[in-house]
């Protein structure tokens, strides 16, 4: 991997960890839904020039339906479920659930397309998911109701990236990066949009509130967006997702730097279990295998 490839792959981890940190920030004033409409919105049209440069928008007419459902359980279902987890858990907490959407995906792929894991992907999603029991253990028989609601939403948003992965490449062949990505935008915006009317909050947020839904939208969603199409055209899917590894992390450091989040040994301990089942599942490690 070049330089420039690996300066970009942790810049993605960083501007997608980040993303909980913003959550976190917003959506108490603006509440999970009107923060991810306005999300998806300015992320959409962020990406519209490009869209517009590219010439886009004919296929995308096209193939309307698939994108919907692209828009539903990859961006405006699980961005949600996400900030409502945000309300509850902290930043980096939220992130390393998000880490298990690799393992959620190999588990679909078997329950719906039949794909049977090896061994060594079979042990890891059992060392995955031994992670995600250690994670959240002590969280649910210690707190409250609403802690395991919002791990369950962040589970939940998790299945959803899994089941999406799966939808796209089965029923979105044909179609680039570039045009999922707007057409899912555009599709989650025209969904979520209209229930800013039932959900716009009552107080008026505030000016960091707003700053961070910019932000949110155009560097952590359309910015990224660009960064993973360039890794993803360069490096190939099984490199460019290697970024599931640095955004947890990302999300712990700047939650604890930025917001004075607790990093907890379980959280830790949890995380790199997930990790570690994830780079098992997915054949990033290969353990016993020599290189040339």
């Amino acid at each position: 991997m070049k330089p420039l490839d690996l300066l970009e792959l942790f810049t993605l981890g960083a501007l997608w960890g980040g993303s909980f940190l913003f959550m976190r920030v917003a959506a108490p004033e603006f509440g999970p839904v009107v923060l991810i409409a306005l999300r998806v919105s300015i992320a959409f049209l962020f990406l519209l020039p490009i869209l517009l440069h590219q010439g886009c928008f004919p296929i995308m007419r096209r193939r309307i339906g698939g994108l919907a459902v692209v828009g539903t359980i990859n961006s405006a279902l699980p961005f949600t479920l996400f900030a409502f987890a945000t309300l509850s858990l902290s930043a980096g907490f939220t992130a390393v659930l998000n880490a298990t959407a690799p393992l959620f995906t190999a588990i679909v792929a078997f329950l719906w397309l039949g794909e049977r894991p090896g061994r060594l992907p079979a042990l890891g999603l059992m060392v995955g998911f031994g992670g995600v029991v250690l994670l959240v253990w002590d969280k649910i028989d210690v707190s409250g109701n609403s802690v395991a609601l919002a791990i369950a939403a962040g589970l939940g948003a998790s299945l959803c990236y899994g089941v999406a992965a799966n939808h796209t490449r089965v029923h979105m062949s044909g179609l680039g990066s570039l045009e999922l990505a707007g057409g899912s935008q555009l599709t989650a915006s025209i969904i979520l949009l209209p229930l800013c009317f039932f959900y716009w909050p009552e107080q008026a947020p505030s000016l960091t509130a707003w700053l961070s839904v910019l932000v949110l939208g155009v560097v952590c969603t359309g910015i990224a967006y660009i960064l993973f199409f360039r890794l993803l055209t360069r490096l190939g899917p099984a490199k460019a997702v290697t970024v599931t590894f640095i955004v947890p992390l990302a999300a712990m450091v700047l939650g604890a730097v930025l917001l004075a989040e607790l990093v907890t040994t379980s959280m830790l301990a949890g995380c790199g279990l997930i990790l570690l089942g994830t780079a098992l599942a997915t054949g990033v490690v290969k353990p016993g295998l020599k290189g040339s």
